[in-house]
């Protein structure tokens, strides 16, 4: 039933999301020559915070209401894509569906941002605005090429072309895009611009402290996950396995290993400046229109 694997999906990134990044935690402790914490480190975090007074500077609905509805509608995106072969609610949500939804999570931290008054949280949101605006028309021009090619706006449709059809060029260089934009997608070095800590001190999350904060740190593990599972569902489907709880796992493994590469390049790479990530993600851009070129001259 649509309605239990999209149950199923939420749950499973939301019970793992921390569990990943404790494990990229472990790993930047080792490239760092650190014992580093436990995998289990980001629950415990997230525990004492959801135990801490939630002290807010305004009385704003819009500041207090933003990390609840941001961390909702990344688990309303991770329900209407595929993970494995589980399609979820992807036979009724297609990829603009998908992309309006997770548009609405960083516009909520944007507002959120902005009604705390704060400065250090205007530049993080206005930072934000600038990375949505350059990363996101990447993301959709790469699912655009491969909606072309599959001749369908479900997520899961396209799964199923890529498991029917095999690798094509246009979907490599649109892989290729999607990878190349992910690092930012998942906020982490050299693009964790919007919360740089020495430079604006946490950004937009600044003034959240308690359990709002819990939900926004939970949010940004949900997102890293999410991001990582689309990438290997839609352009690394491969092998296709029938059993939806082997596909999910084999899934999962999958990403595993992809968030691990993005912890690595988080680990040895500097921080850009926002100019530099434009100019960076202005070039993504011109991999993903010829993403989408070739896929509509069918190669």
């Amino acid at each position: 039933m649509p309605v239990v694997g999209a149950i199923v999906n939420g749950l499973l990134v939301l019970l793992l999301a921390p569990l990943f990044d404790g494990v990229m935690r472990k790993l930047k402790a080792v490239i760092h020559s650190r014992k580093g914490p436990p995998f289990t480190q980001p629950y415990r975090d997230l525990l004492k915070l959801f135990g801490k007074e939630d002290l807010t500077p305004v009385g704003s609905v819009v500041f207090r209401a933003a990390p609840v509805v941001s961390l909702a509608a990344l688990l309303v995106a991770t329900a209407l894509m595929p993970i494995g072969t589980n399609k979820a609610l992807g036979t009724y949500g297609d990829a603009i569906v998908w992309i309006y939804v997770l548009s609405i999570s960083a516009v909520a931290l944007m507002l959120g941002a902005f009604a705390s008054g704060n400065p250090f949280a205007y530049a993080g949101a206005g930072r934000e605005m600038m990375m949505m605006l350059t990363v996101e028309p990447i993301v959709v021009l790469a699912i655009l090429a491969g909606m072309v090619k599959a001749k369908t706006l479900l997520l899961g449709g396209l799964v199923d072309w890529q498991l029917a059809n095999g690798a094509t060029v246009s979907m490599t260089v649109a892989a290729i895009a999607f990878f190349l934009a992910l690092q930012a997608n998942v906020g982490r070095l050299p693009f964790d611009i919007v919360e740089a800590e020495s430079e604006i001190v946490e950004g937009p999350f600044i003034e959240y402290s308690g359990p709002r904060l819990a939900l926004c740190k939970l949010g940004f593990y949900v997102r890293q996950l999410m991001f990582a599972l689309l990438f290997v569902s839609l352009f690394i489907p491969w092998p296709g396995v029938d059993v939806t709880a082997v596909a999910v796992v084999l899934a999962l493994v999958k990403a595993l290993v992809v968030l691990l590469v993005v912890g690595l390049i988080d680990c040895v790479v500097p921080r850009l400046r926002i100019d530099q990530s434009m100019t960076y993600m202005s070039r993504v851009l011109f991999v993903a229109l010829g993403a989408v070129a070739l896929a509509l001259i069918g190669v």
